[in-house]
């Protein structure tokens, strides 16, 4: 699912807060330096005084456009662009406090260094919080592009896009479609396909976004943007030629240079993923108070009924790709992945996508008698009533996963994928989702779990995930089937 970014501003509300934060920084040190001690905001006035200022900073941060190619500023022109906004910033004030006839109800040396503390602190942090983008991008934070184009075009579009992209691409590879360069390098970076084999290289790696330019000349690229949709990567093309995009997906902005159309399965506004996050974070906080409430009762019992660790963690793959330990309360026997081969021929899903089957018998307290009947422990009642599943909420609240998502596949599982099966890992996994709720372990077939959850990132809203979690909430307390 792609994030769409905001402009101007909005796109750097960050540094916005980090002015503010700051402004009131420098008031709090010279307060305390003028009146020598004194409680800062004991003073109506100047209580006043500092909400208007407050005020007059953000609009000038929106109207002077203060962060405008903030990442790419260098010191120079960082400390310059910061003095000029303190001094509108200051004359404004001024202005204010003229117009509302004020001047003697203030300490004219405690505003000059209040602007004087706002001009340093502002400068140091803006440039600490670039450096702190800056590392966070070169730690993985960068988004992996593919770059599709053409032999004349392949050294402009790399430098556009090094130049431009305000560290947010890790370029993994080119594809040259109009000539077999494969295998040489451009600029440090290798051209990985030709016309015949993008298809095999995007299969075989992952790869967040994909940046299409192309001659005018060459003809449109319906296969390779229905490929890309199909999968559910991120498509940018350049724009030349809007008349095949008709009915997608899709929405107009800059990147790097270019202006490009950009299709993808579902796009989601910051502020949306915002308000997720921030219920992911309070859910993800309550739930793992829960867990450890739980552990104090599950854990004796698991350990009593097979020794070993309460928890299990494994690895499982998550967004465009990215792995993670995923945790549980531990259900089954401590062999039970390499018991798991023995039992392929039990699994009601077919080609090994997804492991299903009846009367487990590596769950916990499992037992089959000689009568034919069947004995159940504590491993059947964690899946019954999903306890299992709680630890998750670590891993919601690290960020792995969400609350509402597609279910995470194992690495074994993602190897066996076809093209299509990818889409469902185009956005963060979650603990429960539709699919879950539509049948939970009821549903055998993978092309339904495919098509489920497909559909779940196609409408994707957050009244789509209130509605989920609803459903999930009854389907637990039916106890139809299991997560």
């Amino acid at each position: 699912m792609y994030k769409k970014r905001y402009q101007s501003w909005r796109k750097h509300f960050d540094f916005l807060l980090l002015d503010l934060f700051c402004l009131h920084l420098a008031y709090l040190f010279s307060y305390l330096i003028i009146f020598k001690g004194q409680n800062p905001y004991g003073n109506t006035f100047y209580n006043n005084a500092l909400l208007v200022v407050t005020l007059i900073d953000s609009a000038v941060i929106v109207f002077y456009q203060t962060f405008r190619n903030v990442i790419q500023r260098d010191l120079f022109k960082e400390i310059s662009i910061t003095v000029k906004h303190s001094i509108i910033v200051a004359l404004l004030s001024i202005i204010s406090i003229y117009i509302t006839d004020t001047t003697n109800y203030y300490n004219r040396y405690l505003l000059l260094l209040m602007f004087v503390f706002y001009v340093v602190i502002t400068f140091t942090v803006r440039c600490l919080w670039k450096l702190f983008l800056t590392k966070r991008a070169t730690n993985g934070g960068k988004r992996k592009l593919f770059i599709v184009t053409t032999e004349s075009l392949m050294e402009t579009v790399l430098d556009n896009i090094r130049n431009k992209n305000y560290q947010r691409y890790n370029i993994v590879g080119i594809s040259v479609i109009d000539k077999d360069l494969k295998g040489e390098y451009i600029d440090g970076v290798k051209i990985v396909a030709n016309s015949d084999d993008v298809y095999e290289f995007v299969c075989k790696n992952w790869v967040d976004e994909v940046f299409i330019n192309l001659d005018q000349e060459q003809p449109y690229p319906t296969f390779l943007v229905d490929m890309f949709e199909e999968m559910g990567v991120i498509t940018h093309i350049k724009l030349f030629n809007e008349n095949n995009t008709l009915g997608r997906k899709q929405f107009v902005e800059h990147m790097a240079g270019y202006t490009v159309l950009t299709t993808t399965i579902n796009y989601a506004s910051p502020f949306q993923l915002l308000v997720k996050r921030l219920i992911d974070i309070v859910v993800g906080i309550i739930g793992c108070v829960l867990t450890g409430i739980l552990t104090l009762i599950i854990g004796p019992l698991i350990k009593k009924a097979d020794p070993g660790p309460i928890f299990f963690a494994q690895e499982r793959v998550g967004e465009n790709g990215k792995t993670f330990k995923m945790y549980k309360f531990r259900s089954m026997y401590m062999d039970a992945e390499e018991r798991k081969k023995e039992l392929e021929e039990h699994n009601k899903v077919g080609d090994g996508l997804m492991f299903k089957m009846d009367e487990d018998p590596r769950i916990i307290g499992f037992e089959k008698l000689p009568d034919g009947t069947t004995k159940r422990g504590i491993g059947n009642i964690l899946r019954d009533t999903s306890l299992d599943e709680f630890p998750q909420f670590l891993n919601v609240l690290k960020g792995d996963m969400s609350l509402i998502g597609t279910r995470p596949p194992t690495v074994n599982e993602v190897q066996k994928y076809e093209l299509h099966h990818r889409a469902r890992l185009s956005t963060k996994p979650g603990i429960t989702g539709l699919w879950q709720v539509s049948g939970r372990s009821d549903i055998t077939d993978f092309e339904e779990v495919v098509k489920l959850d497909t559909q779940y990132i196609q409408n994707w809203s957050l009244s789509y995930d209130v509605k989920i979690i609803l459903k999930t909430i009854k389907v637990i307390l039916k106890r139809e089937g299991s997560m």
